[in-house]
C-alpha cells in the first residue's frame, strides 16, 4: 500500500550467564594472573632495586671514606713487614661457615685486627680487571655489611697488609653484588686494599672453582682447602681470600680466589 513502511523484526537473545564451571576457571586465570604479577615484582626488587639500592650507598661510603682520608692524611708509620717461609701451623678443625651471599657465618680464630664494629667500613677494595671498587666493613652480616654492597671481612682472619689470611666474603647476586664477576680473575691480576694508612697491592695467585661452604680451611691462616687438599698453600704469607657462592643464583657451593700481598718497594 502507498506510503505504508515495513518493519523489519529484531530478535533480541537474552546473555547466557557463566555456568560453575565457567566461573571457576576465570578465578583461577585471576589468581595465576595476580601470582605473576607478584612474583614478576619480587624479581624486580630482587634483582634491580636490591643492586641499585646497594651500589649506591657503596658508592657513596667510598667517597665519604676517601674524602675523610684524603683531609686528614695519618702519620707515615712503618711498612708491615712480610713472613718468611716456615713449615705450616695446623689448619683449624672445621667449623661451618657460610661465606655466601645469602650470609656468612664467622670464620677460626687467627691473627686479627683490634676489634672493631661490624658492619663499620673501613678500607676499599679495587680489582680494576673488573672494574669493580667497593668498602671493606668489619663482620659478614647479611644486614649489617653484605646486604648494602660492602664486602665482608671476615672475624679473625688477618688485617690488611699483615702475616695472615685477610679473608672477604661478597654478595655472588643480588645487593650490589660486588663479587658477581670474580670468576674473571686470572692469576697475576692484581687487587688493591686502601685503608687510612696506605695502599696494599695483591695478586691473584690461585683460584679454587668449587667447594663446600663447610670448608673452613680456604679462610685459615694458611689457607688450604679441608675437602679439595691440593688447593692451598703450605708456607705461611700474606694472603687476601675472596669467596663468593657459585654457582649463580644458588648458594650451594663457594668459589673461592686466593691472592698474595706484593711487598712494597724499598
Amino acid at each position: 500500500m502507498r506510503g505504508r513502511r515495513t518493519r523489519v523484526p529484531v530478535v533480541v537473545q537474552a546473555r547466557a550467564g557463566r555456568g560453575p564451571g565457567a566461573r571457576a576457571l576465570w578465578t583461577c586465570a585471576e589468581i595465576l594472573v595476580t601470582c605473576g604479577v607478584v612474583v614478576l615484582l619480587l624479581a624486580v626488587h630482587q634483582l634491580w632495586w636490591t643492586n641499585a639500592q646497594a651500589r649506591a650507598g657503596a658508592v657513596e661510603q667510598v667517597r665519604t671514606l676517601e674524602r675523610e682520608w684524603d683531609s686528614s692524611p695519618p702519620a707515615a708509620t712503618p711498612e708491615p713487614a712480610t713472613v718468611s717461609p716456615s713449615p705450616s701451623p695446623s689448619v683449624p678443625a672445621a667449623d661451618p661457615t657460610a661465606a655466601s651471599a645469602r650470609g656468612p657465618a664467622p670464620a677460626p680464630p687467627s691473627a686479627s685486627p683490634g676489634p672493631a664494629p661490624s658492619g663499620s667500613p673501613y678500607a676499599v677494595l679495587r680489582i680494576p680487571r673488573l672494574g669493580l671498587t667497593v668498602p671493606v666493613a668489619h663482620g659478614v652480616g647479611k644486614r649489617t655489611v653484605l646486604d648494602r654492597g660492602y664486602a665482608g671481612h671476615y672475624p679473625g682472619t688477618a688485617a690488611p697488609g699483615r702475616p695472615g689470611n685477610f679473608a672477604l666474603a661478597g654478595h655472588r647476586n643480588t645487593h650490589g653484588e660486588p663479587f658477581r664477576r670474580i670468576d674473571r680473575l686470572r692469576p697475576g691480576d692484581t687487587l688493591t686494599v686502601r685503608t687510612r694508612e696506605r695502599t696494599h697491592t695483591y695478586r691473584v695467585d690461585r683460584i679454587l672453582p668449587q667447594t663446600s661452604p663447610r670448608d673452613t680451611g680456604v679462610i685459615a691462616p694458611v689457607p688450604r682447602s679441608l675437602h679439595k687438599p691440593s688447593y692451598g698453600y703450605d708456607t705461611p704469607g700474606a694472603y687476601l681470600t675472596l669467596t663468593t657462592c657459585t654457582p649463580e643464583f644458588s648458594s650451594r657451593y663457594r668459589l673461592i680466589v686466593w691472592a698474595r700481598l706484593v711487598p712494597p718497594r724499598a
